[in-house]
């Protein structure tokens, strides 16, 4: 097996393990992103270079780079959650908010 392949093998398997433990949370909590950044890279890095020095660069980059990752997807999920709370808020104040008058419009109180 060729090195390319082998780099290859390891990054699609990185990324499938990156996206399968992937949830939706609000807790400000990336540590599962870092760790599986700083094994994806290290792997990586070490498959790259056929040294250890390679593969703590690999593991230190893939570690930054996977506690940015999941520190975003915490933002987004942030706001996802807020988004979907202010929706159903706002649906349960158009629900109860209004009468029908005698000439069958809604009238919002």
């Amino acid at each position: 097996m060729t090195r390319f392949a082998k780099i290859s093998a390891v990054a699609m398997i990185a990324l499938a393990a990156g996206t399968i433990s992937a949830s939706a949370a609000c807790n400000n909590d990336a540590s599962t992103e870092t760790v599986l950044g700083a094994g994806s890279g290290a792997l990586v890095g070490g498959l790259a270079s056929h040294s250890i020095v390679g593969a703590a660069v690999g593991g230190v980059a893939g570690g930054l780079i996977g506690n940015t990752i999941g520190h975003s997807n915490n933002r987004a999920d942030c706001r996802r959650a807020a988004r979907v709370h202010d929706e159903r808020r706002a649906y349960r104040h158009d629900r109860d908010a209004y009468y029908i008058g005698r000439d069958g419009r809604r009238h919002y109180y």
